[in-house]
Order: C-alpha cells, then structure tokens, then sequence
C-alpha cells in the first residue's frame, strides 16, 4: 500500500498472481501486465501478445489460468484494478512530491515482506558460508552491487563484484565456483540487460546458488534464480529510483552479518583498528 493505504496500480495487478503457480511463458505476460499497467487493460489479446513476445494462445491460457473464461474477462478486471482513485494521496503534491510518496509505499510493501525473518536469515546463511561471494550487477544495476560489496567485504573473507559484461563474465564464475563459491547474489533491475540473464544461467550451469534481488516476482530473473528477492522499483521520474531494493541489499547484509555474529564482530574490531591505525577517517 500506499500512504493512506490505497493500492498503487502495479500492486493491484501483482496480486492477481498470488498463489498461482506460473510458466515461465506466463510469468513473461505477468510481467508485461505488471510493467504497462494501466495501459495494457485497453489492449487486445494480440497486442499483448506482441509486447510479450509470446503467441495469442498463450495469452489465452494466461488468462485461464488465473481463474478467468478467457482474456476479455481478464481485460474487464485489468481495468477495474488499475483504474485511478481520485483524491487518493498519490493525486496530492506535485509530480516530484508524488515520486517520493510512491517510494514511500515501496518501502512499505518490502517491510511487509520481511515479516518472514526466517526466509531472509536462510538466504543469510546461504550467502555467509559461500567462499567466495561473487555479487552480480551490470549497467543500472552496477552501483547497487558495489555498494553492496564495499560493506559485505568488512565482514566477508572474500567479495568478488561482477559489474563488467562480455566473455570474461562467465569466466569469472566459473573461476569463482571453482575456487569454492556456492552461491551468487544478484541484482536484477530493468531494462534488464541481456548479459545479466545469461550470466544467471551460467552461474547456475556452474553449480552456484543464484539469489536474485529484483524488482518483482514476475520479473525475468524469476525464470533463472533459485531464490526471488522482491524490492520495486520507482518510475515516476526520468531514471529509475532503487531505493527499495537498496533497502533489501542492506536487510541482507544483515542477515550475513547475524549468521555468523562472532567472525562478524572479529571483523568489524579489526578493521576498526586498522583504520585508526592509517587514520582514514576524520570522525
């Protein structure tokens, strides 16, 4: 929800999938509805075929499977969710006050996901006891990764940041897994780059468990990842806003740090030390 507790638009559609089990043909429909909502609610089943890229039968029996006679049910009930509450919050303040509020509610709605403290503890876990720790993030999704790597370096043996695509990419995971890594945190946002799908692969291909932070469960790296890590993204403004799923890197950092809360403080007092030591910080 958003402030004042109205559903934005996109959130509406995602709940159309909650709970129902999806091909990845299906999850790459979803994500279309999800992406162009509300504009897709006027298309035809052709038209959004095309935007998909899948065949018009398929769109068919995407809108059988979530529970509908066939697609122009499915449109009548795109529209109904995706239609503008007038007077809601998201109506009030400008256009740049409204992006902040839209951040507002996707923060809101990752703190609702992290009720289940025991999924974010495992993933934790997962990631504490991999060594190395390879941290995929190409193009946009470049600064979040380093950002992500610089603090999980004072308290990981071993960070490696993927942020550079080409041939060498999967090179770099295979040397990784081969040097005793056994999982791969990533983060996934649009456009999403090509290069960052295949890399998926390949990790998985080398045996590495791939945790994906994304931007929605029925976003691309839903198709290559073993764990899904929701976090949306805002698009009001000219360039996207990854607050939320800056917010989940941090969560889970945490997580890696209580997984292993004494090598985590043995870490931190030594890095402490050694910063005093060369004075590298004025306060």
């Amino acid at each position: 929800m958003n402030e004042g507790g109205v559903a934005a638009p996109t959130e509406r559609v995602l709940d159309l999938f909650q709970g129902v089990r999806l091909t990845p043909t299906q999850r790459r429909i979803a994500h279309c509805l999800v992406q162009h909502a509300p504009g897709v609610a006027y298309l035809s089943a052709a038209e959004v075929a095309e935007l998909a890229g899948v065949s018009q039968p398929s769109v068919t029996r995407f809108a059988v499977a979530l529970g509908h006679d066939g697609y122009p049910a499915l449109r009548r009930r795109l529209r109904d969710l995706t239609a503008s509450a007038p007077g809601g919050p998201a109506d009030a303040g400008n256009e740049l006050q409204q992006a902040v509020r839209a951040e507002m509610g996707n923060l809101d709605r990752l703190a609702g996901q992290l009720a289940d403290r025991d999924r974010v503890a495992e993933v934790g876990r997962l990631l504490a006891a991999s060594r190395p720790l390879p941290v995929l993030g190409l193009r946009a999704a470049a600064p979040l990764a380093a950002y992500f790597a610089y603090f999980a370096a004072k308290v990981h043996p071993d960070v490696r940041v993927l942020d550079d695509g080409g041939s060498l990419l999967t090179d770099r995971l295979e040397q990784a897994a081969e040097a005793g890594a056994g999982a791969l945190l990533a983060f996934v946002l649009p456009r999403y780059p090509r290069e960052t799908l295949d890399a998926l692969r390949d990790a998985r291909a080398a045996g590495l468990t791939v945790v994906a932070i994304t931007d929605s469960p029925v976003s691309p790296a839903t198709e290559h990842a073993d764990v899904v890590l929701p976090a949306a993204v805002g698009a009001r403004l000219v360039f996207d806003l990854h607050t939320a799923p800056m917010t989940l890197a941090m969560v889970l950092l945490q997580a890696i740090c209580d997984a292993a809360p004494a090598d985590t403080q043995r870490r931190l007092e030594a890095f402490e030390a050694s910063a005093a030591r060369r004075q590298l910080f004025l306060g």
